[in-house]
C-alpha cells in the first residue's frame, strides 16, 4: 500500500452529527457517512437505547455489524430472540428482520456499521 494523503484521513465528533430520535428517549447518530465524509464506501453509527426501549422491526438491504459497548438486551427476530451483552459483537445478515430491545436496567450503547456509504435502504414495520 502506498502513502495516504493526510487530507484523506478524517475524524468526526459524535456531537457534530445529527441526532436521530428513537422510542423512549433513545437515539442514534450516523457518525461516519456520506454527509460527514463525502467519499466513502462504508458507514458507522452510535446508538443509545434506554431501559425498556424496543425499536421497530427493520430489514436492511446490506448486512449490519455492531459492537455492544454497554448494557444488555435482546435482538428480536421473527419468532425468536437472541440475547446480547456488553463486550459482544453482533452480525445481522442482509434482509433479516430485527429489532433491538433493551431488557436490562442500564442504557445499551452500541456502535454499528454497514458496508454502505450511509444508512442503507431499509424496510420498517412496527414490532
Amino acid at each position: 500500500m502506498g502513502a495516504v494523503e493526510r487530507e484523506a484521513v478524517k475524524t468526526v465528533n459524535l456531537e457534530d452529527v445529527e441526532r436521530i430520535p428513537l422510542p423512549g428517549g433513545s437515539w442514534s447518530r450516523m457518525v461516519l457517512n456520506q454527509k460527514s465524509l463525502g467519499a466513502n464506501s462504508s458507514s458507522l453509527g452510535y446508538s443509545v437505547f434506554t431501559p425498556g426501549c424496543v425499536t421497530a422491526m427493520v430489514a436492511h438491504e446490506t448486512e449490519e455489524v455492531a459492537y455492544v459497548v454497554a448494557g444488555s438486551g435482546e435482538l428480536r427476530l421473527d419468532g425468536e430472540s437472541m440475547p446480547f451483552a456488553a463486550g459482544q459483537g453482533v452480525f445481522v445478515p442482509a434482509g433479516v428482520w430485527h429489532a433491538v430491545a433493551n431488557t436490562g436496567a442500564e442504557e445499551v450503547v452500541m456502535v454499528f456499521g454497514f458496508p454502505h456509504p450511509d444508512y442503507p435502504p431499509t424496510e420498517r414495520r412496527e414490532s
